[in-house]
């Protein structure tokens, strides 16, 4: 049974703001999708707010789409959480700042779109794609997965 994308994407709004409650925080899930955000968290205890953008992957691979926003959508409350849902597993969340995945977006796509031996063949698309390699790092900015995995911590 393939899983649709809104599916998809649910699962792993609703996967973050539990575990955001479970680490004390109120989280919000806004009703309909929302321009820059996913979900609202206040720190229970500092009173501290985060805005999250939630992007999710079935959990083949270590990759997430994104659009063009995201070379723009940055703030130091901003954060993106990276889940991937690895099917009937645990979900794994990586919590990366909203600065670097701008800064990573923004160079990986200007590579991109003047690839050697394909420029001419690439036209202008919104889409945008932030990945880890197999061995754990994001080649655009040398990002190092496990920095990010289950950081939690950075949101407080």
């Amino acid at each position: 049974m393939k899983k649709d994308t809104v599916s998809i994407g649910n699962s792993g709004e609703y996967f973050v703001a539990a575990e955001l409650e479970r680490r004390g925080f109120t989280a919000a899930v806004p009703m309909s999708n929302t321009k820059d955000f996913d979900i609202l968290a206040v720190n229970r205890e500092t009173f501290r707010q985060v805005a999250l953008q939630v992007k999710t992957n079935r959990g083949k691979g270590k990759h997430w789409l994104l659009n063009k926003k995201s070379e723009e959508l940055c703030g130091e409350n901003i954060y993106y959480v990276l889940i991937s849902l690895n099917e009937l597993e645990q979900p794994e969340f990586y919590i990366i700042e909203s600065d670097l995945i701008a800064k990573s977006m923004k160079k990986g796509y200007q590579q991109w779109i003047q690839e050697e031996g394909k420029a001419d063949k690439r036209h202008e698309t919104p889409m945008r794609k932030f990945a880890f390699d197999v061995t754990g790092v994001n080649n655009i900015l040398g990002l190092n997965s496990q920095d990010y995995k289950n950081k939690w911590d950075k949101l407080k």
